[in-house]
């Protein structure tokens, strides 16, 4: 049985550490958002949101630039697109400037299914961010936009 969380616990210096307060804030957002798609009937990860969204919006994207934009190599992709391909939500075609490269567009299915995640997203969004103003979320945005940029500097 687990053992319950214990409120005198030491955590020493790791809430001083940006990295601990985003994994623990990334693990809430996280499993809000899988709660939030669970609750509507539907499956589907962040990862397998910002990839479809990708994909929408920059038709006949190839499976390289998509790993890249995601910043996961190829072969961890491969498994995530064969499942959407699988559920009928996007489609792969030959390259109409490479015929080494796949196309990736979305499937009319996936156009609705988006349509549906994104309220989904949004709803989640507002949620996870209702104690923030409007420009405290901009902010905020911005604010992990700096961290990640120098963190790809190393």
């Amino acid at each position: 049985m687990a053992r319950p969380p214990d409120k005198t616990l030491d955590r020493g210096m790791l809430p001083s550490l940006l990295g601990y307060a985003l994994r623990r804030t990334q693990s809430a957002v996280f499993a809000d958002f899988a709660a939030t798609f669970a609750k509507a009937g539907e499956a589907l990860t962040p990862g397998e949101f910002g990839l479809l969204v990708l994909v929408e919006r920059n038709a006949g994207l190839s499976q390289m630039a998509l790993a890249r934009a995601l910043g996961i190599d190829r072969s961890t992709l491969v498994p995530i697109l064969n499942r959407l391909q699988a559920r009928g939500l996007l489609v792969r075609r030959g390259s109409p400037t490479d015929g080494r490269a796949h196309a990736l567009g979305l499937t009319p299915h996936g156009e609705t299914a988006l349509a549906t995640f994104s309220k989904l997203v949004k709803a989640h969004e507002k949620r996870v961010a209702s104690s923030l103003s409007a420009a405290e979320t901009q902010t905020l945005i911005a604010l992990l936009e700096k961290v990640r940029a120098a963190a790809r500097s190393v």
